[in-house]
């Protein structure tokens, strides 16, 4: 049917028609109403939730956390007793310690003393073979130009030179020079000094003899 006015159908009212026929919009109401129903009832839980949990009990006055918070204690306390032990024991042993390093230091100090006179030692050791030596050297030297009693071939037997008698002679003392291999016949000199320290001159070429008159040494 059209409307003359606009040339358009008419609408026809829609309040008669039946609920299947009504229209989208007024057939989702009672769908709005359950969602709210939903939400009101999800709130309810929640509500309903946090009145439980607040109603659970303290977590601290169990048995098992006591049990827990005794063991810690106890394991706390053997740490604290472990640590003052090692505390006491690390200061016993620094004490120790410190007095080890003292007596290193005087013994070290000690051996440096030691050192020092062993190096003093073996100094005047030394000193005292140089010496030795150089009397031992003299002695030699004196023994090698010293004669006594006997006939000596001067330049063979002695070295040429001054001798003289180390000691007063007495009255038996006699002494010749002679020409070397000439068994005492040719005489060069000779004395019957009776007393005192006689004195020879002897070179290459000449024996020396001596009776009785004790050593000679080279002047």
């Amino acid at each position: 049917m059209l409307n003359t006015e606009t040339d358009e159908p008419a609408r026809m009212p829609t309040d008669d028609l039946p609920e299947e026929t009504q229209p989208a919009s007024k057939m989702a109401k009672p769908g709005r109403k359950r969602r709210i129903v939903a939400a009101v009832a999800g709130l309810a839980l929640l509500a309903g939730a946090a009145a439980v949990g607040t109603t659970l009990p303290d977590p601290t006055s169990s048995e098992a956390y006591a049990a827990l918070a005794g063991e810690k204690a106890s394991v706390e306390s053997e740490r604290d007793s472990a640590k003052s032990s090692y505390e006491s024991m690390k200061s016993k042993y620094d004490t120790l310690q410190n007095g080890i390093t003292d007596r290193e230091a005087k013994v070290t100090a000690r051996e440096t003393e030691v050192g020092k006179a062993d190096a003093a030692v073996k100094t005047a050791e030394a000193a005292v073979k140089v010496r030795e030596d150089a009397v031992t050297g003299a002695e030699k030297t004196k023994a090698a130009n010293t004669i006594g009693d006997g006939t000596w071939t001067v330049g063979k037997d002695i070295e040429a030179g001054t001798y003289r008698a180390a000691a007063d002679v007495g009255s038996s003392c006699y002494w010749g020079i002679y020409a070397t291999g000439s068994n005492g016949s040719n005489i060069i000199e000779n004395d019957l000094p009776g007393g005192g320290r006689p004195t020879v001159a002897l070179n290459s070429g000449q024996d020396f003899k001596s009776t009785q008159c004790g050593k000679w040494e080279k002047q």
